[in-house]
C-alpha cells in the first residue's frame, strides 16, 4: 500500500493541476494511470488514423535547397519520433535509408560515396549526420573560393581596361615600337621590313647593267 501511495503522489506530480483535480478521487495508483490513458492516450482507432497521417507525412518529406542538414534532420525526427510514440517501428535504418533518398541533388555524389564505403543498415543517424555536416561545411568553403576568385578577376579586368583606355587616350602605357626584331622575309635579317629590304636595290642595279651590256 505504501507502494501504491508513492506511485499516486508521482503521477499526481508530473500532471496538471486541472488534470490532477478530476483524477483525485481515484483510490489507487493504477486507477489514475487508467484514467490518464483514456483521456489522453486515445483509442486504438484514434492512434492507427494519427499514425497513418504520420506515415505520410514521413514519407513525402524532402529537403528544401535553401535548408541545411541539420534543419532536414529537425524535421524528420521530429515526425519520426512522433510515430515512434504511437507505436511504429522505426529503427535508425529506416531514417537513414529516408534521409539519403530525400536530399537535394548537391548531396548526390556524397551519398554514392556513403552507401558505397559504409553499411548503411548499421550507420546510426548520428553518424549519418555528422557525415553530411562535414560535407555541407566543404560546399560552403567551395563556393566562398569560388565568390573570392570571381571578385578578383573581375576587379582585375576592370583595372585593366580603365588603364588600356587611358594609355590610348593619353599616350602613356604603350610600348614603344623597335625593328630590331623584325625579321625580312626577303633576305631574313633583322632590322627591317621586306619592303625595305636593300636587296631589292642591288637586284634593281644588276638588271640594269645587264640590260646596257
Amino acid at each position: 500500500r505504501m507502494k501504491d501511495h508513492k506511485v499516486k503522489h508521482y503521477l499526481f506530480r508530473a500532471i496538471d493541476r486541472s488534470i490532477f483535480e478530476q483524477v483525485l478521487d481515484r483510490r489507487t495508483s493504477k486507477i489514475v494511470w487508467d484514467s490518464l490513458k483514456r483521456k489522453f492516450g486515445g483509442n486504438d482507432r484514434v492512434k492507427k488514423s494519427m499514425l497513418n497521417a504520420l506515415r505520410r507525412e514521413f514519407e513525402v518529406l524532402e529537403m528544401k535547397d535553401a535548408e541545411t542538414i541539420t534543419e532536414y534532420f529537425a524535421r524528420v525526427m521530429a515526425v519520426a519520433n512522433k510515430m515512434r510514440s504511437n507505436g511504429e517501428d522505426m529503427p535508425d535504418s529506416k531514417v537513414v535509408e529516408k534521409i539519403l533518398r530525400t536530399l537535394t541533388e548537391r548531396f548526390t555524389y556524397v551519398v554514392v560515396s556513403i552507401e558505397e564505403s559504409k553499411d548503411t543498415e548499421a550507420m546510426s543517424i548520428d553518424e549519418l549526420q555528422s557525415s553530411l555536416v562535414v560535407h555541407e561545411q566543404k560546399f560552403k568553403g567551395v563556393g566562398q573560393d569560388d565568390e573570392h576568385v570571381l571578385k578578383v578577376e573581375s576587379s582585375r579586368g576592370r583595372g585593366r581596361g580603365r588603364g588600356a583606355y587611358r594609355g590610348k587616350g593619353r599616350g602613356r602605357g604603350r610600348q614603344s615600337f623597335t625593328k630590331a626584331t623584325v625579321e625580312c622575309f626577303k633576305c631574313h635579317n633583322l632590322g627591317h621590313f621586306q619592303y625595305e629590304c636593300p636587296q631589292w636595290n642591288k637586284e634593281a642595279n644588276y638588271v640594269e647593267l645587264n640590260e646596257e651590256e
